[in-house]
């Protein structure tokens, strides 16, 4: 078996050597870019990526709620993960929870007018980072092609059976 001839295990085909180089330059890279836009989030908002991804799905959702359950569906999170981030934020003032009117121990997460502000302070800056350090390292084909390949995945992410 050569450098790039795939093994087999168990009847699947494993990575090939040039394939797992590039898997892990794809996720030493993406790890670099997330860090790198979380900690330009941080220092021009103070807000965290997991606060900014709460208060865009709030600022985007009709009168600004969400149920919990479907906030943390819409952002890719565990309940549990949520509730304890909701509770920080909370205390700082950028949402409020309330128990939901039409559905029995539910609760509402609204966004309060100090959230919208600072996502509303955020969102130039975190957007301004994105351009720079994502859209303007790529060619407008390369921009395409990182699309293409960040729908074929999640596809695949989300088909049923899929873990």
């Amino acid at each position: 078996m050569t450098e790039t001839t795939p093994a087999r295990r168990g009847g699947r085909q494993l990575p090939a050597a040039e394939e797992l180089r590039i898997w892990r330059d794809f996720i030493e890279t993406t790890a670099a870019l997330s860090s790198r836009l979380e900690s330009r989030l941080q220092g021009d908002s103070s807000l965290s990526t997991g606060d900014y991804a709460v208060l865009l799905a709030l600022s985007e959702a009709p009168d600004q709620a969400m149920r919990s359950s479907a906030l943390a569906a819409h952002i890719g999170w565990e309940r549990s993960r949520l509730s304890h981030h909701l509770g920080r934020m909370e205390r700082r003032g950028l949402i409020r929870r309330q128990e939901c009117a039409t559905v029995p121990r539910g609760a509402e997460v609204l966004l309060t007018a100090a959230g919208a502000e600072a996502f509303g302070n955020a969102t130039f800056p975190h957007l301004r980072a994105i351009r720079e350090l994502f859209v303007d390292a790529l060619t407008p084909e390369q921009v395409v092609a990182a699309g293409e390949i960040a729908a074929a995945l999640r596809a695949r992410l989300d088909a049923p059976g899929e873990d």
